[in-house]
């Protein structure tokens, strides 16, 4: 498998099908792997990238115990798009993913034409500082029950703050949902420890995502509820940019409860004009 080296890290990258180039950044502890259930149904119309975030499964800092800042993550993303294409791309950013694709689209808007932010977990998009401060609470909470009741009970009280179905009742016929391993398990565990401390550290600017050539399109789950901190957000940063909302089949892990609507309905968001 491809793998880049970077500025203090090795990227693992997966890249298949053919067509534009459409990168995807998953969600929490989400690696590459975590899309195979969604790129197949993509493969046809895009050259689909997919990779593991420093500090998931392949994707090996060279400071294990350091946390990498989102700026960070976004400069990995931006050295991706480098190594494997001269053309702006397409991304598709889910959750953390999102905010990561916000920053590259403020920092290097030449490399993206259009970024879909589905449900971003950015409190520096909220304009209200009493909200800021009440969701940055939730994530050190969740922090505090990880260290001090372990992964599981984080994971439940995780799902709950960010409005996540973890029943499976409303996943597509047929699919197998995938188990949690060891390595899923790992790198939950390096996501609520290091990136929920990026996300509390971030420097996004909203003035200058505003202000980006890329164009960005705010998304949200069907059946995400309208009351959740990730909504919240989405809502934010689509005032932010005069943007609607794009709806997406399931909620807020709807590209992997989801993967066949979610593809079709990416498709026709990214290729709408």
């Amino acid at each position: 498998m491809p793998s880049l080296a970077v500025p203090g890290a090795t990227l693992h990258y997966e890249l298949q099908g053919s067509g534009p180039l459409l990168l995807i950044s998953q969600s929490g502890e989400g690696d590459a792997d975590r899309t195979m259930d969604l790129v197949p149904h993509l493969t046809d119309t895009f050259t689909v990238l997919t990779y593991d975030r420093r500090g998931l499964s392949r994707s090996r800092p060279e400071q294990p115990g350091r946390t990498t800042s989102l700026a960070e993550h976004a400069d990995d993303v931006h050295r991706l798009l480098a190594a494997v294409t001269d053309e702006p791309a397409l991304m598709l950013g889910c959750s953390l993913g999102a905010v990561i694709g916000l920053h590259v689209a403020a920092e290097h808007p030449g490399q993206l034409a259009a970024l879909v932010a589905h449900e971003p977990v950015a409190p520096r998009l909220l304009p209200d500082a009493a909200d800021r401060k009440r969701h940055e609470a939730e994530l050190v909470e969740l922090q505090h029950t990880f260290r001090e009741e372990g992964l599981p009970a984080a994971v439940r009280e995780a799902a709950r703050v960010l409005g996540i179905d973890t029943s499976g009742k409303d996943s597509e016929p047929g699919l197998t949902p995938q188990p949690m391993s060891e390595r899923r398990r790992a790198n939950f565990a390096y996501f609520i420890e290091h990136d929920f401390s990026a996300i509390l550290q971030d420097t996004l600017d909203p003035a200058a995502v505003a202000a980006s050539t890329t164009r960005i399109l705010p998304a949200v789950g069907a059946t995400t509820p309208s009351t959740v901190f990730d909504v919240a957000c989405a809502h934010a940063l689509a005032d932010l940019v005069g943007s609607e909302i794009r709806v997406f089949p399931g909620g807020h892990n709807g590209n992997t409860s989801h993967p066949r609507a979610y593809a079709e309905r990416l498709r026709a968001v990214l290729t709408a004009r």
